[in-house]
């Protein structure tokens, strides 16, 4: 495994998704309910930052790894579906929104693996909408983690609910989008899944 700076902050952003989770899990009387949205949102935005700093680092430095590309993906999608059960179980999300992103990211990123194994990991690379859908979840998550007021004038949590009904359409379009990608391949080598 190789060790370098942006591998170590896409371990730190993985080390980041159990405090966003376990700051609510403290007593009320060592942190309020306030506080505890304050500090779960600083941590999930550095979280966020390092998801950022760790790609655009890697490629100034050429430092970029198959165990970075493997990496990178899966912390990103333990940062969003650890965020989004703790955002369900405060009641600021509905359960099928969670259900929707969680499971769009499992399907799709079973397709990638399976795409890879064929060598054929291009046909399903990154595309706009999945990009748009990323920024709109990543923006909707820190919203809904603060929870009140910003600035006495945005409400966060509408503003939040919003961007997370995009995300959550836009994740099921680029999952068809995906998918219509993968398909011809899937038709022709669908007997070699197993």
């Amino acid at each position: 495994m190789p060790f370098n700076i942006p591998i170590l902050l896409t371990w730190l952003r993985v080390a980041l998704i159990p405090l966003v989770v376990g700051v609510y899990y403290l007593p009320a009387h060592w942190l309020p309910r306030s506080d505890q949205d304050t500090a779960a949102t600083l941590v999930f935005v550095i979280a966020a930052i390092t998801d950022w700093f760790d790609g655009f680092l890697a490629r100034r430095w050429n430092q970029t790894s198959a165990f970075g590309a493997f990496l990178d993906p899966v912390a990103d999608k333990l940062m969003v579906a650890g965020a989004l059960l703790v955002l369900v179980h405060l009641d600021r999300v509905e359960h099928f929104i969670a259900f929707i992103i969680i499971g769009r990211e499992i399907a799709i990123s079973a397709l990638r693996e399976w795409m890879a194994q064929i060598g054929a990991s291009r046909s399903v690379a990154v595309s706009s909408i999945g990009k748009i859908k990323t920024a709109a979840q990543m923006t909707a998550i820190p919203l809904l983690l603060w929870h009140d007021m910003l600035f006495r004038v945005v409400d966060t949590q509408r503003l939040g609910e919003y961007l997370m009904y995009l995300a959550a359409v836009l994740t099921v379009w680029s999952m068809f989008y995906y998918m219509r990608l993968a398909w011809p391949l899937i038709k022709e080598k669908g007997g070699m899944m197993d």
